[in-house]
């Protein structure tokens, strides 16, 4: 069976979209077969993970959400072995205009996903930064949520919001979603800050914080510029190994 989980914060910057693409490569790396779902209209996950934007102009995410084409049919191969991805632009906006009145629009990615069978070990999905019909869409078809926090003062201001949706969905959607972890990102080991955030969130969620802490990490920055997940555009690097080993996390811990 596969296990598909999302990616989720409303609070934008925290990593989401970084975390979204190099776990996903780092799953594929293991020789996992994993599947990059880009739910963000922003497209960052499609052009992050090396995609050719020309490849996907007559069909992505959008037209198979609102039902024009089967899910399979925009699935593109990447140049990582065992990672294939969903492509997503600016077109997805008109979900959130187009499923008003719809039956169980909450649903739509959910049956979507049911066609792939368990072709996929892992389904990744990046949810864009609010709590819209996508992100909706995503909990409601998802085994397991995992939250990027940033470790910076405001992190967890947003954090309450998130998990009383988690909360709604399980009740009227989706009652087998689990919050699969918490995953600090932009870690700064100089920063004291740093520090006094990650031991108020281990202490607030025990053993649903990721051990494997994101580093705040130049090259993880610069790789996205290069259409190339960090273990592609520079494997030694401390973001690289970061995901590399978070990767390693979720598969030995059975999530």
């Amino acid at each position: 069976m596969n296990k598909i989980i999302c990616i989720a914060n409303q609070k934008g910057g925290v990593g989401k979209t970084t975390t979204a693409i190099n776990l996903s490569a780092s799953l594929a790396a293991a020789e996992k077969k994993t599947l990059l779902i880009d739910g963000d209209s922003q497209g960052n996950s499609t052009s992050g993970i090396g995609t050719d934007r020309n490849a996907f102009q007559a069909a992505n995410l959008y037209h198979a959400m609102i039902g024009h084409v089967p899910l399979k049919d925009v699935i593109i191969h990447t140049a990582i072995p065992h990672l294939d991805v969903v492509p997503s632009n600016q077109d997805l906006i008109g979900i959130e205009f187009e499923f008003i009145g719809l039956e169980e629009k909450e649903k739509r990615l959910k049956n979507l996903l049911t066609s792939l069978d368990s072709h996929y070990d892992f389904i990744i999905i990046d949810c864009p930064p609010s709590l819209g019909m996508m992100t909706v869409n995503a909990l409601a078809a998802s085994d397991y949520l995992i939250v990027p926090l940033q470790c910076e003062y405001f992190a967890m201001e947003g954090l309450g919001y998130l998990l009383n949706t988690v909360k709604l969905v399980k009740a009227q959607l989706n009652p087998n979603l689990a919050l699969g972890g918490i995953l600090l990102t932009m870690f700064d080991q100089r920063n004291l800050l740093s520090h006094r955030v990650s031991d108020d969130v281990r202490k607030h969620f025990g053993d649903k914080v990721f051990k494997t802490v994101i580093p705040r990490n130049v090259r993880l920055s610069e790789c996205p510029s290069h259409g190339l997940p960090i273990i592609l555009y520079d494997i030694k690097s401390r973001g690289a190994l970061a995901y590399m080993e978070m990767a390693r996390e979720i598969i030995q811990g059975g999530l």
